[in-house]
């Protein structure tokens, strides 16, 4: 903001003419147009009452016009009639360079970000307008990937105005688009296998629905889900704890003010979920073996099995560096793994997800460890989970923080759930983010030798060993970007 005269220049790189927005409004006196141009999402919801407050701040240095409340407006209808104006002002050379400068500021939790990104996707634009996520919510991994924090921000006037300030110096990055197809024989008469959400289904979740039978992917007999995620999708023991969160939240929302609370009600639901203890409370028969055969596709499109150990209980599908608020599952593999297995940096536009399995909540602790890490199953741009016949009548999901309950039918062996890479979408990112681009000529295309590596075996490791190895690491401290209650 330096070079700017007063706060009044530097507000106006950020200004959008009610006329370019709206078309019941007369042309405006001509301006030099913006440098960066945004259009403000705000879930007034998140954040206890932060967001509510941020609304204000923002309609109070940009024209209120361009700032949007999503509990009263969705956001694809604002931008189908935004961009239904611009084109009608095509001919127009202001509102033309509003329409390629444009971006988009979202300030929410991961699930209302996932929902933005979901509707820009749907638009199919020629030029999508990148994305920056203000951290409104409990793990705001999204925001922390691409180094806007995760921590609830300030919703003062220099709060806001450090943030546009970074929002027009940031860069853009481009991150894979994952969809994500489900499909089961149709249920016996009084059946239903939709996906329960908790309390009331979220507004990301539109993106998880049964598809329409003119939807080329309906297949006669069937029912089929699709949907899409951009961070992660989980199955299992982890995505069950946030379904107790999410609906504890729903039935006592005056109890969710702040993050803190938010943060330590759910280390006290993975106690009594027995996440810390699963051996002991979580059936063997939830185990993500014993529930369904997982089989992974490389880029040439061949498919083979992949081997899960049995005492895995979650599995993480993961975009992404950063998970349950700012963990990263995958870590810094050593060399020898990386030639042995074929292993890649996890770059976030490779078209490569990165696959990783937890046994409990122990498991899940030596990510706080240096160079902590889940046990790595493998890199794939398709990954399959065909459930076995009987196994269970439900599981659990997750999906960029929004989990749900699934039932399943017990008389179905064709159950399956098919991740694959579908496009890219266009973030915004501060230049010294947590995640990489396989593009960016500062990224290094493969793992550095001068990086930290770990060498556990933990493909093999055995709970005991793990437990002695975790507990006598003299090195152990919890990063200070880490929230130790955000591990699900």
């Amino acid at each position: 903001m330096d070079k700017y005269n007063t706060l009044s220049d530097f507000l106006k790189e950020f200004y959008i003419p009610t006329y370019v927005l709206s078309p019941e409004e007369e042309e405006e006196e001509a301006v030099p147009p913006p440098a960066s141009p945004v259009l403000v999402f705000i879930n007034s919801k998140s954040g206890g009452q932060l967001g509510g407050e941020l609304i204000l701040t923002y309609r109070s240095l940009l024209n209120h016009n361009q700032v949007f409340d999503l509990d009263q407006e969705t956001p694809d209808k604002v931008l189908r009639r935004i961009y239904l104006n611009l084109e009608r002002l095509k001919d127009d050379d202001f509102a033309r360079q509003i329409r390629e400068k444009l971006k988009i500021i979202v300030a929410g939790g991961d699930g209302t970000a996932g929902w933005l990104l979901g509707v820009v996707c749907d638009l199919k634009l020629s030029h999508p307008p990148p994305i920056a996520t203000v951290p409104l919510g409990t793990g705001n991994n999204l925001p922390f990937a691409f180094g806007w924090g995760k921590k609830n921000p300030g919703t003062d006037r220099t709060a806001v105005e450090l943030f546009l300030d970074q929002v027009l110096k940031a860069k853009e990055m481009k991150i894979d688009n994952w969809h994500i197809l489900m499909r089961m024989k149709t249920p016996k008469e009084g059946g239903s296998c939709d996906p329960v959400a908790p309390l009331e289904l979220p507004h990301s979740l539109h993106a998880f629905h049964r598809v329409s039978p003119t939807d080329e992917l309906n297949k006669e007999g069937c029912h089929t889900f699709r949907g899409g995620f951009w961070n992660y999708f989980s199955l299992g023991m982890d995505a069950q704890i946030s379904y107790a969160f999410h609906s504890e939240r729903k039935l006592h929302p005056e109890k969710f003010k702040n993050q803190l609370v938010n943060q330590s009600t759910y280390v006290k639901l993975g106690c009594t979920q027995g996440w810390f203890c699963a051996s002991l409370f979580h059936p063997a028969s939830r185990n993500i073996a014993q529930l369904a055969k997982v089989k992974i596709a490389t880029r040439n499109g061949q498919w083979h099995d992949l081997h899960i150990p049995h005492s895995i209980r979650s599995i993480v599908c993961l975009n992404l560096p950063s998970f349950s608020g700012g963990l990263n599952p995958w870590g810094t593999p050593n060399p020898r793994k990386q030639r042995d297995r074929g292993l890649t940096p996890p770059f976030v536009d490779d078209g490569l997800i990165e696959v990783v399995g937890f046994r409990n909540a122990w498991h899940g602790l030596v990510l706080l460890a240096p160079n902590g890490h889940g046990t790595r199953l493998a890199q794939a741009n398709r990954i399959r989970f065909e459930f076995h016949k009987g196994a269970t009548d439900h599981t659990f999901m997750r999906m960029d923080g929004e989990p749900w309950k699934q039932p399943l039918p017990l008389d179905d062996e064709t159950v399956m759930v098919e991740i694959s890479h579908l496009g890219q979408v266009n973030m915004l990112a501060t230049h010294d983010c947590r995640s990489r681009s396989m593009f960016d000529p500062s990224t290094p295309r493969h793992y550095d030798a001068a990086e930290e590596y770990d060498d556990n075996e933990d493909e093999s490791m055995a709970e005991g060993e793990e437990f002695r190895k975790f507990g006598a690491a003299d090195t152990f401290k919890i990063p200070d970007e880490v929230d130790i209650s955000q591990l699900s």
